[in-house]
């Protein structure tokens, strides 16, 4: 079961569509035959239709009008060639696209004609749409290390413009999947100014995730008005509370991209400073953003259990972040999760080697589910507690550890998930 239980705010209604769901925007997934290129044992004939039945492996996202745009990216030092481009795209138009082309398959990173592949596939886009290469971003997903094969892309890309529509959310999501089991999608509606505007996402993202930032491939659009510096500053805030806060397996991956466009046809007074708007539009990006953060953590590859850890009473906000991702990084704990195993030790010793200041003999540990909560640490020491009930909350797929510090102001959130056998057998033949 991997869909995640979705918290309901007020004003603010999910809706369907992804990347669709605001004005203006469209997209298409389709085969091209990437890997197939890749494989020498089993080298492309040339022949193959971008109309094939195998799952998906190239997507564009096209808005109908020239957008704001803003985009966060991997810290790892080794960044992929699509990260480099779409960085350099951003810089030249002064924070402007129209068009977003994404791979699986292959990561396009450590590749001698790396970029040079990129601004290739984001030329054949930008033809295609009629605007300039620098007004397309791009990301890339899968394999690191393997030539990426360019024919493939230029032979699907008649068809992956043709078949462009309002309603290609789901096929585009599915394109960027790798190991993910699910595709991973929301939107909200939402009112700014008496205008109805909307914000849609789609994310992939099952292994190799842990901040910063631990976005994997994420399109975020919307209908609002907003400035490219405010789009900025939203989305920047955001990251730190939902993608900076997701851990799989504690591997930073290269080509991490999470990228907003706001084309401006929902008709609101265009957002230029903070005040009511930036905020309403601003808890809008933070609802899709957090879901897709659940959802990368409750797909993770091999994961039964979807963990969240709650941390409050910290010194200040970033102390509290310190914690939970302390937590919800420890292999030891993620594997008592999946035994379902109340071992509550691993929790505060994980909450003992972060690296923030509080006093250990006032830390408070509760584990919970929609099957009940048990207190199970007091005062740094445990207290007593039904290991028969325990066990009943742990064998559920959304597993919640609330650990309070003190008695500070700092609180924040992080998101995980079980460690299991699985993911070995998955990580072990990756390339095959």
């Amino acid at each position: 079961m991997k869909e995640i239980n979705k918290v309901v705010y007020d004003g603010y209604k999910y809706i369907d569509g992804g990347v669709c769901a605001a004005k203006g925007f469209k997209a298409n997934g389709l085969y091209c035959g990437i890997k197939k290129a890749m494989d020498a044992a089993e080298k492309t004939d040339g022949n193959e239709s971008p109309l094939s039945n195998e799952k998906p492996d190239l997507c564009l996202v096209a808005a109908d009008v020239m957008c704001n745009a803003a985009a966060v990216f991997t810290q790892n030092k080794v960044k992929g060639a699509p990260v480099t481009v779409s960085q350099k795209h951003l810089a030249a138009t002064g924070g402007k696209a129209q068009g977003f082309i994404l791979n699986s398959k292959n990561a396009n990173t450590c590749n001698a004609d790396g970029e040079e592949k990129a601004i290739k596939m984001c030329e054949l886009a930008a033809a295609k749409l009629g605007i300039k290469t620098e007004e397309m971003l791009i990301a890339q997903t899968g394999v690191i290390g393997q030539i990426m094969p360019i024919e493939p892309v230029e032979k699907a890309m008649d068809t992956l413009y043709s078949g462009l529509a309002y309603d290609g959310n789901e096929k585009a999501a599915i394109a960027i999947m790798t190991t993910d089991t699910v595709k991973k999608e929301v939107a909200v509606e939402f009112d700014i100014g008496g205008k109805t505007c909307h914000i849609g996402g789609m994310g992939k993202g099952s292994g190799m995730i842990h901040p910063n930032m631990a976005t994997t491939l994420n399109v975020i659009t919307t209908d609002c008005a907003i400035s490219a510096e405010m789009l900025k500053k939203a989305l920047t805030d955001i990251v730190k509370v939902t993608y900076n806060c997701l851990s799989v397996d504690g591997d930073q991956s290269t080509n991490d991209t999470c990228a907003v466009m706001a084309n401006g046809l929902a008709g609101n007074a265009e957002i230029t400073a903070e005040g009511k708007d930036y905020d309403a539009f601003k808890q809008g990006l933070f609802i899709i953003m957090s879901n897709i953060t659940k959802m990368l953590a409750k797909d993770g590859e091999g994961a039964t259990k979807l963990l969240e850890c709650n941390v409050c009473g910290a010194k200040d906000q970033d102390d509290a972040i310190i914690i939970a991702k302390s937590v919800i990084c420890s292999p030891l704990f993620k594997c008592a999760m999946f035994g379902a195993d109340a071992n509550w030790g691993r929790i505060l010793c994980a909450v003992g080697y972060a690296n923030a200041e509080f006093d250990i003999n006032k830390v408070d540990v509760k584990i919970a589910s929609k099957q009940g909560e048990i207190h199970v640490c007091e005062n740094g020491a445990g207290v007593p507690f039904s290991e028969e009930e325990a066990k009943k909350i742990l064998l559920e797929d959304e597993i919640f550890i609330n650990v309070c510090v003190g008695d500070g102001d700092g609180k924040a959130t992080a998101w995980g998930c079980d460690l299991t056998y699985d993911y070995v057998k998955i990580n072990g033949d990756y390339r095959s």
